[in-house]
């Protein structure tokens, strides 16, 4: 058999070691305190002595970006779905009330493109870098056969730190609590089945009147907000009963994550910022209204529960505006109310 052989299989090594080559620089900037070793070794390595936490306790979140990544291959452009990828892991660790301390990365292909991976994982680096993680490993697979040349697929992996006092679990969310929405920056990372569905006869430059002047593919492509710095004093003070981070399933699955069966939340439609892009899906899409806050954020990213006499603390600590959107209620039927 030829030494090439493998190549011949449609596996390129050398352009593997050039995708690692390429992402060193990227990883180099996200390292942190308790970060060890160095990329390409069979673990990523940290210490956790490094720290100052009592009791620590390690909370651990992955998940990938779904369908987004299809628009991101149609549209080719890939140096911002990494930080989608972070985020959603991000996002749903810090909910818990830890704070993100490592990132892994997993990335398949059908073709090795080493300029195009390399976008991938800057994408990744910028988000570890906003969330305060390190980026201590990944992978890369070519997988000829599994993939088409020109499709990839990413999926990650995140490791946080919370004071076992600090950590939230929803079961000091009580009757009375005050909710406070946190913008997103636009669809974040789910949906995009529907999404694809309701522009699929669209290129992606189109300009609709309700998106402001921006091309449609710009609004669809608008990587997910990471909320860990705005999150983690608020949890360190322990201003915060509960926190809900919505993404698939909306406003109906997630905020009930968040507290016990016995309660509720009541919630005032019109105090939700809800972005143009979601009255355009609506529009478009022709979505019964109210199977938007089943599927989407609608413009809120994180719902946050807050006993009344915290909330001024708590806007006086967010350097953004702050949505207050409504209550925790005792539960009657549903664990969601619209008003």
């Amino acid at each position: 058999m030829s030494k090439n052989a493998y190549a011949q299989s449609g596996v390129d090594v050398e352009a593997g070691y050039e995708v690692v080559e390429r992402i060193k620089k990227h990883v180099k900037k996200t390292e942190r305190l308790g970060v060890m070793g160095a990329l390409g070794g069979f673990g990523g390595m940290f210490d956790l002595t490094e720290l100052d936490v009592k009791e620590p306790v390690l909370i651990s979140g992955t998940d990938g970006v779904g369908t987004k990544l299809m628009l991101a291959i149609q549209y080719d452009k890939h140096d911002t779905i990494g930080q989608d990828c972070v985020a959603m892991c991000v996002n749903d660790i810090v909910a818990a009330g830890a704070e993100p301390l490592y990132f892994l990365d997993y990335i398949a292909t059908g073709k090795n493109e080493p300029e195009k991976l390399e976008q991938v994982v800057k994408g990744v680096a910028d988000g570890c870098l906003e969330a305060g993680a390190g980026l201590i490993g990944g992978e890369t697979a070519e997988m000829p056969g599994m993939y088409g040349e020109d499709d990839y697929d990413l999926a990650g992996f995140a490791v946080g730190v919370a004071e076992k006092s600090q950590i939230i679990d929803g079961s000091k969310v009580a009757a009375g609590d005050v909710l406070l929405g946190l913008a997103s920056s636009g669809i974040h990372s789910n949906g995009y089945s529907l999404v694809r569905r309701v522009f699929e006869d669209y290129t992606g430059d189109e300009i609709l009147p309700e998106l402001g002047g921006k091309a449609l593919k710009d609004v669809l492509l608008e990587p997910t907000r990471i909320y860990v710095q705005a999150l983690l004093p608020l949890i360190k003070q322990n201003l915060l009963h509960g926190i809900a981070h919505i993404t698939g399933g909306g406003f109906v699955e997630n905020v009930p994550r968040m507290f016990a069966d016995n309660l509720a939340a009541e919630i005032e439609e019109d105090k939700i910022p809800v972005l143009p892009i979601f009255q355009a899906l609506e529009k478009y899409g022709n979505i019964p209204h109210d199977q938007m806050f089943e599927i989407f954020n609608m413009g809120l990213g994180m719902i946050l529960a807050v006993a009344p006499e915290n909330v001024e603390a708590v806007k006086a600590l967010l350097d953004e505006e702050v949505y207050e959107i409504g209550r925790i209620i005792l539960k009657e039927e549903q664990s969601v109310v619209f008003k």
